[in-house]
């Protein structure tokens, strides 16, 4: 079954991505985190975003569309990236996911994919 690890962080976090002296050490975890996964067998694909100003949120209102720029939500924390695995049991993805670098700094949601959605 395949499992998505959202990566939630914070805005120190996107900081430490830009800063040249702390991002080599930010990333090396993610590296090794990925790796594991790799080596587990479990990895299937994934990417960090960009900080949440280059985003946009879209709805379509009124047959018109309306754009606000950067995530709609005003939290601590946005989301940072994604890791899509595939793990034979919900138990096993939320250990991995407990893994992940961010689990001790911001949060890491895990979600099934797939299935039906209603109507």
């Amino acid at each position: 079954m395949q499992f998505a690890i959202l990566i939630y962080e914070t805005e120190s976090d996107f900081a430490t991505r830009k800063d040249p002296a702390r991002h080599d050490e930010y990333m090396g975890a993610y590296t090794a985190y990925g790796k594991a996964l790799r080596e587990a067998g479990l990895y299937v694909v994934g990417s960090a975003l960009q900080p949440p100003e280059t985003g946009a949120t879209v709805r379509l209102r009124g047959g018109e569309r309306r754009v606000q720029d950067g995530p709609y939500a005003d939290t601590k924390e946005q989301l940072g990236g994604f890791i899509l695995i595939e793990a034979p049991d919900l138990e096993t993805a939320l250990d991995w996911a407990a893994r992940c670098p961010a689990a001790a700094r911001g949060s890491v949601e895990v979600r099934a994919v797939g299935g039906k959605c209603s109507s």
